[in-house]
């Protein structure tokens, strides 16, 4: 799914989409994200002229698993902008788009993040990266902006402001830099690795690991007694609340065993929360009282 880049070409891509659509377009400019931490971040860009749908809005829907529905395919084809992660995180955005009757302006963050996609390494979980969170706030703004000239300003003014509260997020981020840099910490997922990187912790979990709750299968049993021994120097366990099962469990009691607490982050935003900087600043706020605790 190819991002679009130029503001020439994003203003022709909204041009074709709207010449031969199969069915009335909404009556503003309309963002279809595929889970709702991304739909937060466009609400914060859209306002209250942006209409913004979330195909995943449950901590019970696996992006990796889900099964778009034709109500998703109408939505996308009626959508001005389509942001999805990409990365091999939501492929069932690529069936989507490529479905769709109309193609909306195509947003894919991973894209957007400039990181290599293609590294070994590479970390699909890009939404806890702060400054690619500011670069889809921004790009959001343009691509509403060309759709609807006459807000075009309030788009740029909303997503300062958000970008704004993303770097109070960063500051805090720095903060505990400056105070735990080089402070070992363990995970049970990569999920929060960008945030853990920018905050100068050191992860000491087994990447066999981690990547095994991640794909939900069962690390070797070497490999388990290898996590469990990192407690002994992991100063905070943090965990992807998300996804829970047998070995995790055990993560957590070899965590209790020598008095490491757990952060908990998650992957979608929390029941009642609707706010992405809300949703980042209690997981950052936890990660930092965790640290100050030890």
């Amino acid at each position: 799914m190819p991002l679009l880049r130029a503001g020439a070409a994003l203003v022709a891509v909204l041009m074709v989409a709207a010449c031969g659509s199969a069915s009335p377009p909404p009556a503003g400019p309309s963002v279809v994200a595929s889970t709702d931490v991304y739909g937060a971040v466009a609400s914060a860009v859209g306002g209250d002229t942006a209409a913004v749908t979330s195909l995943i809005r449950s901590a019970d829907a696996d992006p990796h698993e889900y099964e778009p529905t034709p109500a998703d395919t109408l939505a996308v084809s009626r959508a001005t902008v389509f942001v999805a992660n990409g990365g091999g995180y939501d492929d069932f955005a690529t069936k989507l788009y490529d479905a769709a009757s109309n193609k909306p302006v195509n947003v894919v963050v991973t894209a957007l993040s400039g990181f290599e996609t293609d590294a070994p390494d590479f970390n699909e979980h890009v939404w806890y990266d702060l400054p690619t969170v500011k670069k889809l706030a921004d790009y959001l703004a343009t691509a509403l902006g060309a759709a609807d000239q006459p807000n075009a300003n309030r788009y740029l003014d909303n997503a300062k402001k958000f970008d704004a509260q993303v770097d109070g997020l960063m500051a805090k981020v720095a903060a505990i830099k400056a105070k735990h840099a080089g402070v070992k910490v363990a995970i049970t997922e990569p999920v929060p690795g960008y945030l853990l990187d920018a905050a100068g912790l050191v992860v000491v979990t087994p990447p066999e690991f981690s990547e095994a709750v991640e794909e939900g299968t069962d690390p070797p049993a070497a490999v388990v007694t290898a996590n469990n021994a990192t407690f002994a120097e992991a100063k905070v366990l943090v965990e992807n609340a998300q996804t829970t099962g047998p070995i995790t469990t055990q993560a957590e009691q070899a965590a209790a065993a020598n008095r490491v607490p757990v952060v908990k982050v998650t992957e979608t935003l929390p029941e009642g929360v609707t706010d992405y900087v809300v949703w980042m600043n209690g997981q950052v706020d936890a990660l930092a009282a965790a640290l100050d605790a030890r």
